[in-house]
């Protein structure tokens, strides 16, 4: 079987795909972007910069780690968005939950709950997309109206 744009990250240890996620402070999913381990993070972030550009008077601030802090950062600001870098203060050692960050990480520990998410099942890139959206719907739909109370 041939399997759809894989590759392998030494540094983070995945081997296959790696996700790029764009969520509001909400933890609502705006945008995503699925692409092979071996692209580095800011580099493949870049393919986010048409479906940025189309909201740019909603979208007035991002936050990203240190990895997009360089070629995705500079494009970034080119259409007067502003980009912070969401990092631990320097002077502090040892782990430090940053707030900004976890809005991400959570987004993701939720959709960590669907099984076909968590492993690498599909065959193309526009599977894997499709199912982060599904994910998000009904994570959202469940906020919305929750099973609980039923």
């Amino acid at each position: 079987m041939i399997w759809e744009n894989r590759g392998l990250d030494a540094h983070k240890k995945v081997n296959g795909r790696k996700r790029q996620l764009l969520v509001d402070s909400g933890g609502r999913l705006w945008f995503t972007k699925v692409h092979a381990a071996n692209i580095h993070d800011g580099a493949a972030t870049l393919g986010f910069m048409p479906d940025i550009i189309c909201q740019n008077e909603r979208l007035v601030k991002i936050y990203g780690d240190q990895a997009y802090a360089g070629v995705f950062a500079d494009e970034i600001q080119k259409h007067k968005i502003k980009f912070e870098k969401a990092a631990k203060p320097e002077s502090t050692k040892g782990f430090v939950p940053v707030a900004k960050r976890w809005v991400v990480e959570r987004t993701i520990a939720w959709s960590n709950f669907f099984r076909r998410i968590v492993k690498d099942y599909e065959y193309t890139l526009a599977s894997s997309v499709g199912w982060l959206y599904l994910a998000n719907i009904q994570i959202m739909l469940q906020r919305i109206y929750p099973t609980d109370k039923i």
